[in-house]
């Protein structure tokens, strides 16, 4: 199979490197900020799973250790499909590149310590104003995520500006999958601001077994977690699609947009209205 490498390197790429190994190598050199980052949260994300059947305490229902296994690898994921997809911007785009990566680096590393760090103490990271400190802990958390979404959206102007490189259903789909992560960013926000993820319930009640998504009311992570992936799914749809069928990549690019959107829209939409995504009776 061929290794989907960034369409910026692959004329300096031959032959072609192992699929993991060398892909994660190509990042490193493209983007060390955020190749960093990730092996960071890829590491506590590998801590997190060596602690988990180890502590046995609970944190507003669930295993302690659940949150921070999922931030990193969601964090993981994300700081490395983002710099994979920065890596196709042209020259011109890539001091801005660097100095936004730097940005998303600080903010990622800053969000993930102080869940660990919580976790650790035995205590939620987010929502909590049980204390000054753990107050203290969650605004700043939020300033980070609030950063981090801007630098985003910076990165979505420049892929606006700058046409990256690669068949054009690739570089829609980049430019979408963008644009609907910055939705499910949004998404993120809407939560900090009603201090919890449940719509019609306390946060903490029964939910889906390892997601953790409420079985009993709404719960808004749905959504953000759908909104959050189009980073990744939405550019691999415009890559596959420019391959496969070429000269209807862009229209399938933007439908499965259309698609994909509407799916996030439904279940924001469901979890005002206080329906689980899986009712557990």
């Amino acid at each position: 199979m061929e290794t989907l490498l960034p369409f910026a390197v692959r004329s300096t790429t031959t032959p072609a490197p192992p699929a993991a190994a060398g892909a994660l190598r190509i990042l490193h050199r493209a983007n060390p900020a955020l190749s960093g980052a990730g092996w960071l949260h890829a590491g506590l994300a590998a801590a997190a799973l060596v602690l988990l059947p180890l502590d046995h305490r609970l944190v507003t229902g669930a295993l302690v250790w659940v949150k921070p296994l999922k931030f990193a690898l969601s964090g993981t994921a994300y700081l490395w499909t983002l710099g994979w997809l920065l890596a196709d911007l042209p020259a011109a785009a890539q001091r801005a590149v660097r100095r936004l990566s730097g940005g998303v680096a600080l903010s990622m590393v800053v969000e993930i310590v102080i869940v660990f760090g919580q976790a650790g103490r035995g205590v939620s990271s987010h929502y909590n104003q049980s204390s000054a400190f753990n107050g203290l802990l969650f605004g700043l958390m939020a300033i980070f995520i609030a950063l981090n979404t801007a630098l985003t959206a910076w990165a979505l102007y420049l892929a606006w500006r700058h046409r990256p490189h690669g068949p054009a259903g690739y570089v829609w789909g980049l430019r979408l999958g963008l644009l609907v992560f910055l939705v499910g960013s949004a998404l993120g926000g809407f939560m900090i601001h009603a201090q919890q993820h449940t719509v019609g319930a306390p946060d903490g009640g029964p939910g889906l077994p390892g997601l953790g998504w409420s079985t009993v009311a709404g719960d808004l992570r749905a959504a953000h977690f759908l909104g959050l992936h189009a980073l990744q799914a939405l550019p691999l749809l415009g890559w596959a699609l420019s391959r496969w069928a070429p000269r209807r990549a862009v229209a399938g690019t933007w439908l499965g947009t259309a698609l994909y959107a509407a799916a996030v829209g439904a279940l924001l939409l469901g979890a005002l209205a206080g329906r689980p995504l899986w009712s557990g009776h």
